[in-house]
């Protein structure tokens, strides 16, 4: 087997020992064009600040989480 990728050298002509170029390979299944529009341009969009929650609405989600890990602990002791 004087082949470096190991094939035997009387299958040479078997049509199945043909592999792509890596260059032939990647290009088979992309556009002719194939650089994308940017999905999230920069600039020039809306100059609204984001709404986040209060900080009153942040202390009651962690007081709920505790008092059902509280409530939980009382009803299976």
């Amino acid at each position: 087997m004087a082949s470096s990728h190991g094939v035997d050298p009387r299958a040479f002509n078997d049509p199945r020992n043909h592999y792509p170029t890596d260059e032939e390979f990647y290009a088979s299944d992309r556009p002719a064009d194939p650089v994308l529009p940017e999905d999230r341009p920069r600039g020039g969009g809306s100059s609204t600040t984001v709404k986040h929650r209060g900080t009153w609405a942040t202390v009651a989600l962690v007081a709920g989480i505790v008092l059902l890990i509280l409530v939980g602990i009382a009803l299976f002791p």
